[in-house]
This record gives C-alpha cells, structure tokens and sequence, in this order.
C-alpha cells in the first residue's frame, strides 16, 4: 500500500502522491465515469486529491462534487485540498486578472467549495498565490474563523516565498500545514532559494506541483538532453518509463515532496505510484540536474 506521511507538526496525514484534478474538464468524463476514476485511485492508496477554485474556469470543483453526490460514502475515503485567493476574468465580474485574499473573499471561496464539494469541512485550505496586497492579519482573521467553525482542518499557502510563509505564519495560532510549490528537473530555483531550506527547518512537507513541466519535459526540443539522460536513468533503475524517473527525483528530496499526478488516465496514475518504489542515487539525481540546467555544479 501507499505510503503516507504526515506533511506538518500539526498538520494531516496525506498519501505520499497526490491526484490533481486541475484538468478534470479536459478529461471528457460523465460524473459516473468520475466515480469509478476516484474509486481506482483510492485502490492504489491516492487518498489525497488537489483542487482549486479557479479549475476548469471555476467548473471543477462541482463536477467532482457530482461524482461525490453519486458515491456519498467516497467522502470519508478522500482528503480534500483545494486553494483560492485568484481571480480570473472567466468569471465575468473581473474586468482584469487579479489576486483576491481579502478575508471576506476568503470566506466565501471557503463557503462555495463546501457548497461544491458536498461536504461540510475541507480538509486543507490554501491561499493560492502571494498577493502583492496581502494583509496577513485579514488572512488569518478568515483561516481562525474557518478553523474554529470546523469547516476547515487545516491551512497553508501556494508558491509563497519563504518570508512570505513567515509573515503568514506569525499571525496564526496553528501552523501552516505546507507550501504548495513547483518542483522539477525543469523548474529548480527553489532548490536553492531558502523555499525547501525552510520547510525542512519547520519539518512541513511541500506538495510539488508540475513535476513534469506541463508536458513540455515530452515535447520540447530543448529538453532532449534531459529526456536522454532520464532514459539513461530508467535503464539504470529498472523504470518503467521516464516519468517515474522525475517522480522519483522530486522525491528524494529531503523535504519529502509530495509529486502531485495531473493525469486523467489510471494507467499512467498506476505507473506513477510505482515511483515510490525507485530511489535514485546521489550521482543520478545530479546528473538529471546537469541535463535540465546544461550546466555542472560550481
């Protein structure tokens, strides 16, 4: 079975990958069809999933809730993630994209995706970006609010640099559960920039999104040098495939990333879950690093 970890001090427990429904619009599924989806990756021990308000123009977050309502007893089966704080104009009360984590608009976000989902508490809350008109204490007026009505277990921020977690965390009585990050060969500033650094010191597991670049890590000219060196990897390690190979790299990590699977295809979720089981040597992992950046260590 999968293995689970608990991601913060204070914080859940969470399957070690966890199945993102950022696409589920794309998928073409019926609710029922969605249902089974669920059921599958619940067998493989993917008990985690990620969402987000905003998903699929903000349609995601109810059409996994039909799935939901269909299968009442999957609920208790699942943690539910999901974020907010962004606004786009697929809504068409925004005339301009912006970022939004005033209190108020916290509290509802919170609202509709209970709403959505069918439920009466979420699992993890995070603010999905940092906004340059962040009020901490606003933020964390709505995160006590939702905690102490029980309508939200736990809280934490998305692709927040390290001071901004800081100042977050300052204002709470709790501890901020993780940082949702991008983590990959083909995204690596945060390896050095303090973000990893810091969810080690406070021993909170990031969740990574991206791991494979969107796709680009298949398709992209510029990363064949990498794709090579992935295959010379999957060869070395008994992999089944290249992706595997990324997951795995993203998890050796020593702050325990948690990769999160953006496909809406069981196949390559079952493939993925059997990453955990590859552990790449120190040598490996930097010569995956070599190839994505085209450069050695200094």
């Amino acid at each position: 079975m999968l293995q689970r970890l608990q991601i913060a001090p204070q914080g859940p427990e969470f399957s070690r990958l966890v199945m993102g429904y950022w696409r589920l619009m794309d998928w073409g599924m019926t609710p029922q069809q969605r249902v089974a989806f669920i059921e599958q990756h619940l067998e493989l021990g993917i008990t985690t999933t990620d969402h987000a308000d905003i998903y699929g123009d903000y349609r995601c977050e109810a059409a996994f809730g039909e799935a939901l309502r269909l299968a009442p007893s999957l609920r208790q089966k699942l943690e539910l993630v999901t974020k907010c704080g962004i606004a786009t104009t697929a809504n068409p009360d925004h005339k301009i994209g912006h970022y939004i984590t005033e209190s108020r608009h916290i509290l509802h976000s919170a609202e509709n995706s209970l709403r959505y989902f069918n439920t009466d508490y979420l699992d993890l809350l995070l603010i999905h970006r940092p906004d340059p008109l962040m009020d901490a204490d606003d933020i964390a007026e709505a995160f006590i609010s939702l905690h102490q009505s029980g309508k939200v277990r736990h809280f934490g921020v998305s692709n927040f640099t390290p001071t901004q977690f800081s100042l977050l965390q300052s204002r709470l009585p709790f501890t901020l559960a993780t940082n949702q990050l991008e983590i990959s060969p083909l995204h690596q500033p945060l390896l050095l920039d303090g973000s990893l650094d810091q969810c080690q010191q406070l021993r909170v597991k990031p969740m990574a999104w991206s791991c494979l670049g969107g796709g680009e890590l298949f398709t992209a000219a510029q990363y064949q040098p990498l794709r090579d060196e992935l295959t010379a990897v999957m060869s070395e390690t008994a992999a089944d495939n290249i992706e595997q190979v990324v997951y795995a790299w993203v998890m050796r990590l020593p702050s325990q990333p948690l990769p999160i699977i953006g496909s809406g295809k069981i196949e390559r979720v079952r493939t993925a879950v059997r990453a955990t089981e590859i552990t790449l040597s120190r040598q490996q992992w930097f010569r995956i690093r070599k190839a994505a950046l085209g450069y050695d260590v200094p």
